[in-house]
């Protein structure tokens, strides 16, 4: 089929035409969430990018087949194979069994995947399935040269490549200092950049999870199994390899490394990173206080698809901060969008050429390196154009197949009434808040927002001043 859509290539650093190792298809994998907490919204903005992906591609006509692991063993607080173990803290912190943990998690997981309509993927599987696929890919390193035992553990050599730092030009010592690594350097390594395949020796002595290996009983490091159950369900040659932006180094890095030591040829042709989602503070992450999470948007009275919203108006490349008063203008920016499009009557006949021209000029800006925000610009456009309601009811549809806003059947329920009393009591603290804005005491505007949220109280900023709603 004809090649047509460009993204930008983490590896390479550009945007490149989009061309598959096989015709009219695409081998696709995507790095699956540690299932040892609830996912926060910041790692769903990546699944939300990398679900836009998948349909893009689906849309303009190719065949996507798309793997996700789940890591349910061996993912280490530290990236640098150091740390605590993610698992065993979840496990430790709730008084469960790591696998009671893991599918509790799990099911938490997608769960949230389809509140925000995200598609699961073709192919999930757990680390813990495949154990004796990675036995088979360390026994293979180490036969080759590429790993060493040391201090009970193998390692991977990263010596032995002429290129390892393959996503950066930087310098080892440079790209170390990125990584998330609080705790005492590993004394067995040969190199600073070396990275665990297999553990037998830890200081996790109560590890639950542990298999009969070559080298003694022990467990997976993190970054073989994302190498292993692509191979095992993709092939040796896949097309993209999704994550976020912090997993460029050291993992991608380390399964790159791995992988083509492994195979021998070049593996996956377009890396393709999604951007932190930030607050005002920075960076999210669960180790920070304000833990958002799904369902604490929805306890706040917000649509998950609000939030899928946000993200699809800023591109996939740049950081994008969340505050709850921009998902409130969100919200009343898709209250409006449905409500028009619920409007639309279905009686006459598609303007086929209208049809087209404006498909096309969809299409066209999801191919030029999934421009989201363009593809949004263009439905709107698209509503106000010249041509019937069945036509554009009909585009609304099509368009939906990628960005899933549930634009035709999203439901719009009436405001619950509220009386005299309370409306007299928010109306005065929203005056008392307007007042604070004006003397620039942002504290105090933001504790009164807050004190309303714990009411049940929405407050929502437009242009024609604050709006307020009962969760």
């Amino acid at each position: 089929m004809e090649n047509k859509i460009k993204l930008y290539n983490s590896l390479t650093k550009k945007e490149e035409l989009f061309i598959p190792n096989e015709d009219g298809k695409v081998a696709m994998y995507t790095c699956g969430p540690t299932v040892y907490h609830f996912a926060h919204i910041g790692n769903l903005r990546s699944y939300i990018m990398e679900d836009l992906l998948e349909k893009t591609l689906r849309y303009v006509g190719y065949d996507v087949k798309r793997v996700m692991n789940i890591t349910d063993v061996g993912h280490l607080s530290s990236d640098a194979d150091t740390g605590e173990d993610k698992m065993l803290k979840g496990a430790k912190r709730e008084h469960k069994t790591v696998m009671e943990i893991a599918q509790f998690y799990t099911d938490a997981f997608f769960s949230d995947c389809n509140k925000l309509n995200i598609k699961r993927p073709d192919v999930v599987e757990p680390a813990t399935n495949c154990i004796a696929e990675f036995i088979h890919m360390v026994s293979a390193l180490l036969e080759k040269g590429y790993a060493y035992e040391m201090g009970g553990n193998i390692y991977f050599d990263t010596s032995k490549l002429e290129n390892y730092h393959v996503f950066s030009g930087q310098n080892e010592d440079e790209l170390l200092v990125g990584v998330r690594d609080d705790v005492e350097e590993d004394a067995n390594k040969k190199n600073k950049s070396d990275f665990v395949l297999w553990f037998t020796k830890s200081k996790f002595d109560d590890q639950e999870l542990k298999w009969e290996s070559p080298w003694g009983l022990g467990y997976p490091g993190w970054h073989i199994e994302c190498s292993c159950i692509s191979m095992k369900h993709l092939g040796e040659y896949m097309d993209i390899h999704c994550g976020g932006i912090d997993n460029i180094f050291p993992h991608h890095t380390n399964e790159i490394a791995q992988s083509e030591a492994y195979l021998g040829h070049k593996w996956c042709n377009y890396w393709f990173h999604v951007h932190h989602l930030n607050d005002k503070s920075g960076k999210m992450s669960k180790s920070k206080g304000d833990f958002l999470t799904v369902s604490l948007l929805e306890s706040k009275g917000y649509n998950p698809l609000v939030y899928r919203l946000f993200c699809l108006q800023s591109h996939y490349r740049k950081p994008l901060e969340f505050s709850y008063e921009v998902l409130d203008n969100m919200t009343v920016a898709y209250n409006k969008l449905v409500k028009k499009i619920s409007d639309l009557s279905d009686a006459g006949e598609i303007e086929q050429d209208k049809f087209d021209a404006y498909r096309a000029r969809f299409e066209e800006a999801l191919s030029n390196d999934l421009n989201s925000s363009m593809a949004i610009t263009v439905l709107y456009e698209m509503l106000k154009a010249d041509m019937n309601d069945k036509t554009k009811k009909e585009l609304a549809k099509s368009f939906d197949e990628v960005l899933s806003l549930d634009l035709l059947n999203a439901k719009t329920e009436e405001a619950p009434a509220v009386d005299a009393e309370l409306e007299s009591y928010v109306l005065a603290k929203i005056e008392e808040r307007k007042e604070a804005k004006k003397a620039k005491d942002f504290a105090t505007a933001d504790a009164i927002r807050n004190e309303l949220l714990e009411q049940g109280i929405i407050l929502e900023d437009t242009r024609e001043g604050v709006k307020w709603r009962k969760a």
